[in-house]
């Protein structure tokens, strides 16, 4: 099963156990006392035991069996234990006794990923005495693909995951041969036009026939679509097609705008900054042209000009209804002499108020000296 403990490598990559019922040859090299012990099959698969899958399908080939085989190292041979203990002896505290070792992978065309593997006396005797019948591999996997990126250990287990594969078999080393090259007179393998399909396109070779369909057809509308886009015909090509998105590109990256069409955006943001500097002048000359007249007739008192003149920048509509119901001072339009100069020092109020001291004195209801008594 996958287990959590995949955190422990790289973040891409996950671990799985399956228990594969697996095929052990001995290997070319008699009298080493090895076996061959079937690893994975020969194409994508899946476990048949009902687990939850991260990715379609474990992914498995020639090349990516290539891959896994350069990252074995012999100077640690992978473990293989029984019932996979090595994984459960920090939780069960129980020991986990070797069952032997894998000392090397091979691929086998039409066979899969098989280990080279140097089983301990006692895993012998229980193997020869059907105690145990499946090999059950550990392997790292990438999670971005399924593919199978690293041999990790195995066990020996009686409860396999996949079905299909070939159970173990000591007495087999007598009539079969470990081979890491292409078989000099492989066995006819018959190849589906679905298989083939699934592979041109990437899909795992579990693909059911209408998932295949569906992807086609996706595929081909597309071809259609971007054949459409770039104005070519049905018959154009991949290379044709490719070579048309780039000029496209290309075209577009170095293309200079018609500045009868498009304006910089520094021209723009500079023309934003002078209609909002505009905008203001024509609101403080309005502002302006309403509070001129109101404070000559008396509407407004001096002491509201700076009032009127914030009403207006913010609510100019406000500022003119105000203006309009606002009723004159008469005494801010005359003078209590007629228009005479004031008895006493010429040019001077007698009772030395100011010209706005008097017409405020007059708003109030108070004579000139009352006005002057209060102020001093």
């Amino acid at each position: 099963m996958p287990r959590t403990a995949a955190q422990a490598f790289q973040p891409l990559l996950a671990i799985a156990a399956c228990a594969f019922s697996a095929l052990a040859l001995e290997a070319q090299d008699a009298g080493n006392g090895r076996v061959l012990m079937q690893v994975t099959p020969a194409q994508d698969f899946t476990p048949a035991d009902g687990r939850e899958m991260d990715v379609p399908a474990w992914r498995i080939n020639e090349a990516i069996a290539g891959r896994v085989i350069a990252a074995y190292n012999p100077a640690q041979p992978p473990v293989i234990d029984y019932e996979h203990q090595t994984l459960h002896k920090e939780a069960n505290g129980q020991p986990a006794p070797a069952a032997g070792w894998i000392h090397g992978l091979r691929w086998i065309d039409g066979k899969g990923l098989y280990a080279e593997v140097e089983l301990t006396q006692r895993a012998r005797s229980l193997v020869d005495a059907k105690e145990y019948l499946y090999f059950s591999p550990v392997f790292e996997y990438a999670k971005a693909t399924g593919d199978v990126v690293r041999v990790l250990m195995g066990a020996l287990t009686n409860h396999p995951a996949i079905a299909g594969m070939d159970a173990i078999n000591l007495m087999a080393a007598a009539t079969a041969h470990f081979i890491a090259s292409p078989h000099p007179n492989p066995p006819e393998t018959t190849v589906t036009l679905l298989e083939k399909l699934l592979a041109a396109i990437g899909l795992p070779a579990n693909t059911t026939e209408d998932a295949a369909i569906a992807a086609c057809t996706s595929i081909k509308s597309q071809a259609d679509a971007a054949r459409s886009a770039l104005k070519l015909d049905g018959t154009a090509t991949a290379e044709t097609v490719t070579a048309a998105c780039t000029s496209l590109r290309t075209a577009a990256t170095n293309a200079t705008p018609d500045p009868a069409k498009y304006v910089p955006v520094s021209v723009v943001e500079e023309l934003k900054t002078s209609v909002a500097a505009l905008t203001s002048q024509v609101g403080e000359r309005q502002v302006e042209d309403l509070i001129a007249p109101a404070l000559a007739d008396g509407r407004l008192l001096p002491a509201q000009e700076g009032w009127a003149r914030e009403l207006g920048k913010t609510n100019m509509a406000a500022l003119t209804t105000y203006l309009k119901t606002a009723q004159p001072f008469a005494a801010l339009t005359a003078t209590q002499t007629g228009g005479k100069p004031p008895a006493g020092e010429p040019g001077k109020d007698a009772h030395g108020l100011t010209k706005d001291e008097l017409a405020v004195a007059a708003a109030c209801g108070m004579t000139p000296e009352a006005y002057a008594k209060g102020k001093a």
